[in-house]
């Protein structure tokens, strides 16, 4: 029943398609199999380059119609475009409309010679079904030859090859982002605006932080606030982020001021640890799914690249969970990038172990700085490992020992680990058993260990940028502190840092009268100051957290939307690949456009390099009201595309770890 009725309808929108294209006089080629049409659009080029190309392909999208250019496939001709017809037939008038509108206006002339013959070549019945969990299939290399950075020369003219990359991330990568602050959501002022649940922001102890962000200990201006300091940090911080990781870390040893060095933020300490640590054209292992940013952080100063070790969600075993990483995939990776050899300025490997390797750490989009030389047979060399804990986007925590395998095998390889710990204090369920790897009393290469905190998470202070840099190799902390320079704090931001963690904050008569049930009797008696974070704020913190993710997770559970959380952060990854019509990356970015035109802002698998598409992290750290509507928005788009999805396609589940 299925086949035969998506074959049908698949011929019914292909002779749609391809007879406007005729109509028009557009060459084109289809076999009769998959779900898209490769079109010949070098007539419409004046002159016939890949320049020509890029503003053909913006025009299409001015006139609000998304077309893949034949670059983006590494095709040696301008003018080639994919144009998918894999819609319903209303859809695809309006992009026929909206395509013919666009290239009536374009130049009728070419000064390319490329054939004008009819390529189409007869019609097949080749579909997949839409269930994504098959047996992983041995993966083949594939070697992407060139410089991806020339053709993004034309229009940024003015700045260096570095900044027309800078340039090009901005203006690729932060969509999402960026069209959420021009619409945001205001209760007031703009009820029709986007709800962000896409963006990692603790939005629900304002009213907490405002407070104690406000008190008089909190306002002091003194001459050595003003001038030039330490580039470590002030000494008088120094000392109370030591005391606090030591206290909250639960460190077996006092830790030591002169291992820490504070910047503006853990986007700042990825690029001066990966610049200090990794010559241009290393790698960093990461497993995926992770943080995506990060990848901007390690290329841009430092040009360096990450090795993903990708993990999948199949469940082996009885202990197993979903994206669970090994000491055993972490050997498979680091052997499979070491034995690869590279051809000219590749852009991208397929390992036998499971491993991308990409040129910028950008995934297989042949994004534009990719354009290290590498000659023949030259091998990438690794340098470090990348570990997340708790992990982003997952919510998972490692048990102290994984923990101890992976620095293990790390020390075994002589490699840096660069430990992300940013949702240290996020930890809700106390269940997990979190533990920082700054509580070890004996690291196996101390000296190849280096822990990042910061307060943009814990403290729900992201736009405040205030990061921890733990590490006792003098080196790595000297040359970070040298980069300091560009990413200090200001002197009045280090007195409120050392104020907040120092922890002796208002009188405790106001804090009994807020929160009379954190406090008990002997409390009182033996403490003259209230200990407000530890009291107050993360008791009140956890509390919250706990609430907003029950919320989402009971709604998606009645939704029948499998999920990965184990209490830890501000998200939960979410399964949506039953609402892909096939499983490819491009029908999940247009399921996230679906969502952003339905006003909630989501972050896709494909931005956290996970290699099973469809997946989402869905944010749940906002006030319930925000949470309800962004709630009921995703439903709306999820009811819609369960509608179109075809009714005998088995559903893909992933099993809620408990």
């Amino acid at each position: 029943m299925y086949l035969p009725k998506s074959h049908s309808r698949l011929r019914k929108a292909y002779s749609f398609v391809t007879r406007t294209r005729k109509d028009l006089k557009i060459p084109f080629c289809n076999c009769g199999s998959g779900f898209f049409v490769w079109i010949n659009l070098t007539a419409y080029l004046s002159p016939c380059t890949f320049d020509q190309e890029q503003i053909l392909q913006q025009r299409f999208q001015d006139n609000k119609l998304m077309l893949s250019s034949g670059k983006s496939y590494m095709c040696i001709e301008p003018g080639w475009f994919h144009l998918s017809f894999a819609e319903n037939h209303f859809q695809l008038q309006a992009a026929v409309a909206r395509g013919s509108k666009t290239e009536s206006t374009a130049p009728a002339t070419c000064t390319g010679s490329v054939s004008t013959e009819d390529m189409e070549s007869g019609n097949g019945d080749g579909l997949q079904g839409d269930c994504l969990r098959k047996p992983d299939r041995k993966q083949t290399k594939l070697y992407g030859v060139g410089n991806p950075t020339a053709t993004f020369s034309s229009d940024s003219s003015c700045l260096s090859s570095r900044g027309r990359v800078i340039k090009w991330f901005w203006d690729s990568a932060e969509e999402g982002y960026r069209t959420y602050h021009m619409d945001e959501f205001d209760e007031d002022k703009n009820p029709s605006g986007i709800i962000n649940l896409g963006t990692s922001e603790n939005k629900l102890c304002f009213d907490l932080l405002s407070w104690r962000l406000t008190q008089g200990d909190m306002l002091h201006v003194e001459p050595s606030l003003l001038q030039y300091p330490d580039w470590r940090g002030h000494l008088f911080l120094r000392e109370e982020v030591a005391k606090f990781l030591t206290f909250y870390c639960k460190s077996p040893a006092p830790l030591k001021p002169e291992n820490v060095v504070v910047l503006n933020g853990c986007a700042s300490l990825f690029s001066a640890l990966a610049t200090v640590l990794c010559e241009a054209g290393e790698a960093l292992l990461i497993p995926t799914p992770y943080y995506g940013a990060i990848t901007q952080h390690v290329y841009l100063y430092g040009n360096i690249r990450l090795a993903y070790v990708y993990l999948d969600s199949k469940v082996t075993g009885l202990n197993a969970r979903p994206f669970q990483l090994t000491v055993e995939k972490l050997e498979m990776a680091l052997q499979g990038v070491h034995s690869e050899s590279w051809d000219g300025t590749a852009d991208v490997i397929l390992s036998p172990a499971h491993l991308l390797l990409v040129g910028s750490g950008a995934g297989p989009c042949h994004l534009p700085w990719a354009a290290t030389s590498l000659t023949q047979s030259d091998c990438v060399k690794v340098k470090g490992l990348i570990l997340i804990n708790p992990q982003n986007p997952l919510g998972d925590v490692y048990s102290p020992e994984e923990l101890q395998d992976f620095l293990g095998f790390a020390m075994r390889h002589k490699l840096h680990v660069i430990m992300d710990e940013v949702y240290m204090l996020s930890v809700f369920e106390e269940s997990l058993g979190y533990g920082s790897a700054s509580a070890w009393k004996g690291l196996p290469d101390p000296q190849r260990t280096h822990v990042m905190w910061a307060t943009s998470k814990d403290f729900g202070m992201s736009g405040l940028r205030f990061g921890v840099l733990y590490t006792e190799n003098q080196h790595v902390a000297t040359a970070v502190a040298s980069l300091c320079r560009y990413h200090g704090l200001s002197g009045l931001v280090q007195h409120q840092m050392a104020q907040l963690l120092r922890d002796h904050g208002p009188p405790r008569e106001e804090f009994l009268y807020r929160y009379p049930h954190r406090f008990t009797d002997e409390k009182k008696e033996n403490q003259p100051h209230a200990d407000w974070i530890s009291q107050v704020y993360l008791p009140e913190n956890h509390a919250r957290l706990k609430a907003a993710h029950a919320y989402v997770s009971e709604e998606l559970r009645a939704l029948g939307i499998p999920f990965v959380s184990r209490g830890a952060g501000f998200f939960i990854w979410v399964d949506l690949r039953k609402y892909l019509r096939e499983g490819t990356f491009e029908e999940e970015a247009l399921l996230w456009r679906q969502f952003l035109d339905n006003k909630v802002l989501l972050s896709s698998g494909k931005t956290f390099e996970c290699k099973e598409p469809g997946w989402f992290r869905v944010v749940f750290s906002d006030k319930e009201h925000r949470l309800r509507l962004g709630m009921q928005r995703m439903r709306q788009v999820l009811e819609g595309r369960k509608s179109q999805v075809v009714e005998d396609a088995t559903p893909c589940h992933t099993r809620e770890p408990r």
